[in-house]
């Protein structure tokens, strides 16, 4: 009996041997597994964060970022500067006869003169148009009155007559020049 009990120690301990083993081996693939994943998330992680650095990296200003953001800074500058109105200088009315009407269609017209001057400044322009005064209001009263009703009634006809005074008045000044006519007042019988 006690041989018996003896052998049965013996296949006890061997089915326990048999079973750990068997434990064991089942738990090799799991925690080899657990280590496939947890590689796995690591190598993920690293490859992401390389990634975000390179796309942090390439949107870091570089000289030439910097230089065209530079240069579009001061196109805006130069347009606000072009935009902006120069100095407004008012004329005394003008009454004149239509061209072709025989003296029945007459035509009065108030306008201001925007002047721009050359480096030195505004004021340069504004005295030279000051004395000029006379030869500006003759130069645009042969404008005026040499234009018929249908040419100075439409809006392309005004245009036209503003740009005109404008390069007339401008081929003789020479201190700065007219950017801009504005009519203010425009009536006709």
């Amino acid at each position: 009996m006690e041989e018996n009990v003896a052998e049965e120690k013996a296949v006890k301990t061997e089915a326990a041997q048999a079973g750990d083993a068997a434990k064991k081996s089942g738990q090799k693939p799991m925690v080899l597994i657990g280590l496939v994943v947890v590689n796995m998330l690591v190598v993920l992680a690293v490859g992401f964060m390389v990634w975000k650095g390179r796309k942090i990296e390439a949107e870091k200003p570089t000289i030439d970022h910097v230089v065209a953001g530079e240069e579009k800074t001061k196109l805006k500058e130069d347009a606000i500067k072009e935009s902006e109105i120069g100095k407004v200088i008012p004329l005394e009315t003008f009454v004149v006869n239509l061209a072709g009407s025989k003296g029945r269609k007459v035509l009065k017209v108030n306008m201001e003169l925007e002047v721009k001057g050359n480096k030195e400044g505004d004021g340069n322009i504004i005295a030279e148009i000051d004395t000029r005064k006379a030869q500006i209001r003759d130069f645009i009263i042969i404008i005026l009155s040499s234009k018929s009703y249908e040419e100075v009634s439409t809006k392309d006809g005004k245009d036209f007559l503003r740009n005109e005074i404008k390069d007339n008045i401008n081929t003789f000044l020479s201190k700065g020049k007219i950017t801009n006519v504005f009519f203010t007042e425009i009536i006709y019988n």
